[in-house]
């Protein structure tokens, strides 16, 4: 049977297990994939601690991981975008984690991968990709304009920096001290967070105030950077309702449309995007991968190679 990496019930990493599962059968809409490689998400933390479970009820076990890439194996019915055969990058079936050797996808949040594209890189952009190129596309930044990143060290900020920086916009990041060269590699202005100077450094960078805000921190980010967020700055958050409201911000929301996917996957395959993915672990070695991405130490992509499982 195939090998899964799973957590037994809701809390901490003590309760994550290998397990041997039977194949999913792909039900209306969806494909079973072949899993290549699987990417790793504060989400995927979020969702075994409990913290999703009031709109995400799932039946335990359940395996981790929510985006992967692979190889179509079967289709379900009604399915014509997709054929067995066609290497595919895109994010999972509620239910079916990707941290294993076979996982279930909808084709509606799946799409085939270009030539050129690893299956490492592929797995490192269905979520935090395709969040941060859905997340600018709503503050509709134009050349010459200015973005503050909060937390521009992960995942969803390496991308969003890099896409921003692309279209011509000037991007200020914020991060430990620590990622301060990391961030400043993808063309973004880096201000430390943990330095007593972090407020007045921000209000000389942006004595006019950010023209929009990313925030992919979340907790009280959004007050630490009040003063540079004025009546004219679009705000999208992954904070909690309560802070979205007072500072007029919108929910940092994704869809997983096949054509973000296409058009990151694509930039990707060109080289215009790095998905920077900087660490690559086993199957073998999943909970490890978890842990330095639930620790909050990881400088841009976490992928899991599971054909590197043994």
């Amino acid at each position: 049977m195939p090998l899964s990496y799973a957590f037994l019930d809701y809390g901490g990493p003590d309760l994550q297990r290998f397990l041997d599962v039977p194949a999913p059968e792909p039900g209306h809409g969806e494909v079973l994939v072949e899993v290549r490689a699987a990417g790793v998400n504060p989400v995927d933390w979020k969702v075994r601690a409990g913290m999703h479970r009031a709109f995400l009820p799932l039946k335990l076990p359940a395996i981790l991981g929510r985006e992967v890439s692979g190889t179509v194996v079967r289709t379900g019915p009604g399915v014509v975008e997709l054929a067995v055969g066609d290497k595919v990058l895109g994010s999972t079936v509620g239910g079916s984690g990707g941290y294993a050797e076979l996982a279930l996808l909808p084709v509606a949040r799946a799409a085939r991968m270009p030539d050129g594209l690893s299956f490492i890189d592929a797995a490192a952009l269905p979520i935090a990709a395709g969040t941060a190129y859905e997340g600018l596309a709503v503050l509709g930044l134009a050349s010459g304009q200015t973005l503050l990143i909060l937390g521009a060290g992960g995942g969803v900020g390496t991308v969003a920096a890099q896409l921003a920086v692309m279209d011509g916009v000037a991007v200020v990041g914020t991060g430990s001290a620590a990622k301060r060269e990391f961030i400043e590699s993808l063309g973004a202005t880096a201000v430390a967070y943990d330095r007593d100077d972090f407020a007045r450094r921000l209000q000389e960078l942006l004595p006019a105030g950010a023209d929009a805000v990313l925030d992919l921190a979340g907790g009280d980010a959004l007050d630490g950077v009040a003063g540079v967020i004025t009546a004219r700055t679009r705000v999208s958050s992954v904070a909690d309702e309560e802070t979205l409201a007072r500072f007029g911000a919108r929910s940092l929301m994704r869809t997983g449309d096949p054509a973000t996917l296409s058009a990151v996957a694509e930039l990707v395959a060109a080289g215009k995007l790095d998905p920077y993915v900087r660490r690559v672990f086993p199957l073998s070695a999943a909970g490890d991968a978890l842990a330095l991405v639930e620790a909050g130490h990881a400088a841009g992509k976490v992928v899991i190679d599971v054909t590197a499982r043994r």
